[in-house]
């Protein structure tokens, strides 16, 4: 009576929510909630803007934190970068994007690096040269050059981009 349903209802209700996991079946019915495992989640900072664009200074603090779940970004320590610049757009990743990265200080050829060359940061392609035998960072517009670092320091890797369409 309090939800406005009728016992039938409420009991239906119920054992969907018992077969979710969502409530347990107790000796006096259903007694107690618990907590689902795949709704877990993770509040992750969002610090400041990253370069697509030339290597500029980097300036990290927390803007604030987002509240994501395990589900969407995986298992492991995460942060979020506003994209700043032009570099990037060939990965779909525009100035003001959300860029969610994993932190990590390894990466393969190919995965998108948060980058810290010479106290500088960046956002670019992890490539490699053959011939000269040495990673490089590669701006994802045919406009700009690849950045052939003498030290390259790896931050993290980008999983997702979280952007606006309007």
């Amino acid at each position: 009576q309090q939800f406005g349903m009728s016992r039938s209802g409420a009991f239906n209700y119920l054992n969907a929510l018992h077969k979710d996991g969502q409530i347990a079946l107790g000796e006096r019915g259903y007694e107690s909630i618990s907590l689902n495992e795949n709704k877990a989640t993770q509040n992750v900072p969002i610090l400041g803007a990253v370069p697509c664009g030339p290597l500029t200074e980097a300036e990290e603090y927390i803007e604030g934190y987002v509240r994501l779940p395990e589900s969407f970004i995986g298992r492991g320590k995460f942060y979020l970068l506003k994209a700043s610049g032009n570099s990037m757009i060939g990965a779909s990743i525009n100035d003001g994007d959300l860029v969610l990265i994993k932190q990590q200080n390894t990466a393969n050829v190919g995965d998108i690096v948060v980058a810290l060359v010479e106290n500088e940061v960046t956002l670019k392609r992890l490539a490699y040269d053959q011939e000269q035998e040495c990673h490089y960072l590669h701006p994802e517009n045919k406009r700009m050059r690849d950045i052939y670092p003498e030290r390259l320091e790896i931050q993290g890797i980008a999983v997702k981009v979280i952007k606006d369409l309007l």
